[in-house]
């Protein structure tokens, strides 16, 4: 085991379900905070992982975790897009503005690139710190008493102090949960993604500038926003859109897509767009997204406080909030850092305190999604025209100049204070 810092030793041990990056960052922050993780993955090989996928964002409050972890901010500073703005058209081709993001670095650091190649610094760091990923392993069930938590995976029970589910929207500690059994939705929406390297429009005399260096783009129309950027000082290239969907997720909600039906999306919009989508290479990575829609749970934790859970298991996320990712990541420090403060003997207290620390935090934050695809979707152009920073991403304070850490530590006595019974023990 390599030796990076940690907190003193804590005897708890804890399953995680599921290696994304929730569970991924939630193993790293046990660790870190003196637990002893185990993580359980039902892909056969992480290449299932790293392989799929297109950009992902962190935003400063996910991202400044990531310093916390040595050698992890580095690498990825070294493969993450290289712009400190976001150029911004009208759907038929007009420039309108650019929104500059240089304002933020006082509150850390952004980074954006492919979800693969960034995940799979994270994952090797968890390998460095010795924590123990097992694959192949298909999770059935979950399970509490008042002692333990456990899951049934492979056909046998496995045992642990507390349970953390980070294996996405169809989670089957949903079930525990909520005390049935539910379905993701349609949001009404889909987006889709593609990838591919930077010199297959290199000589392009329309699209050459998007790869002469890093750049990003967007074009904003009718219930459609349409998303370029380049990396690698252009060498890499992605484009994703995000439209009204009517289609069923009731088996997948992800399937590959094809040029001719994305054409038929942006019909009518500027050259340069649908340039972009014609001159995509027949062996790039193009695939239809189904954006899931959840209704706001009223619990993320099980009925006797030693199952939680994490990240899209909870709280999905729309790409407009830029969030998805950076909560996922504050979802496991805050747990690590409650099941700390806790104590190995009282772990009900520290999910019912991660619970009310997170709760209202990553509801406000969904809601984030909404309001920039409204205001994209349903542009007044003439309200635009005399102020263009009205369609700029929304970029608060309150949720980017934040560390959750440091607020975990800060609020947990005066929380975990707050529930009945419990005050006497702390």
């Amino acid at each position: 085991m390599a030796d990076f810092p940690r907190r003193p030793p804590t005897g708890i041990e804890v399953i995680i379900v599921g290696a994304g990056f929730a569970g991924i960052s939630a193993a790293i922050e046990c660790d870190r905070k003196g637990h002893k993780p185990i993580i359980l993955e039902k892909a056969a090989m992480i290449e299932e992982i790293t392989r799929f996928g297109d950009i992902i964002s962190f935003d400063p409050n996910g991202a400044r975790h990531f310093e916390r972890w040595p050698g992890v901010i580095e690498a990825m500073q070294k493969v993450a897009r290289q712009t400190s703005w976001l150029d911004l058209y009208h759907w038929k081709g007009d420039f309108i503005t650019r929104q500059s993001f240089l304002g933020e670095k006082k509150w850390g650091p952004r980074i954006n690139g492919h979800r693969g190649e960034l995940y799979s610094i994270i994952y090797q760091h968890a390998l460095d710190r010795g924590i123990e990923v097992r694959l192949s392993q298909r999770v059935t069930d979950y399970f509490e008493d008042d002692e333990k938590a456990g899951v049934m995976v492979n056909g046998e029970k496995m045992v642990a102090d507390v349970v953390i589910a980070a294996e996405g929207v169809r989670s089957r500690g949903r079930k525990i949960v909520l005390g049935h059994d539910d379905k993701p939705k349609s949001s009404g929406y889909a987006v889709y993604r593609c990838w591919f390297r930077g010199e297959a429009i290199k000589d392009h005399p329309m699209l050459k500038h998007l790869v002469a260096s890093d750049t990003h783009s967007g074009w904003i129309g009718p219930d459609l926003h349409f998303l370029a950027s380049s990396l690698k000082n252009g060498s890499e290239f992605n484009w994703v859109f995000t439209h009204v969907d009517d289609g069923n997720i009731e088996e997948s909600w992800q399937f590959p897509g094809k040029k001719e039906e994305c054409l038929k999306y942006v019909e009518g919009w500027a050259p340069i767009v649908t340039e972009i989508v014609k001159a995509t290479p027949e062996n790039a990575r193009l695939i239809d997204h189904k954006l899931v829609f959840r209704d706001p749970l009223p619990t993320f934790i099980s009925p006797k406080a030693k199952i939680v859970l994490i990240g899209d298991a909870a709280h999905p996320f729309l790409p407009t909030s830029i969030q998805g990712a950076s909560q996922s990541i504050e979802d496991g420090i805050v747990l690590a850092t409650c099941l700390e403060l806790a104590g190995k003997s009282n772990i009900p207290l520290a999910l019912r305190a991660h619970e009310k620390i997170r709760y209202e935090r990553v509801h406000k934050a969904q809601a984030t999604g909404v309001k920039t695809r409204e205001k994209w979707h349903k542009a007044d152009w003439d309200k635009v025209s005399e102020n263009p920073e009205a369609i700029h991403l929304t970029r608060e304070a309150w949720l980017l100049n934040f560390d959750v850490e440091a607020d975990a530590y800060q609020r947990f006595r005066e929380v975990a204070a707050s529930f009945d019974g419990e005050r006497a023990r702390l």
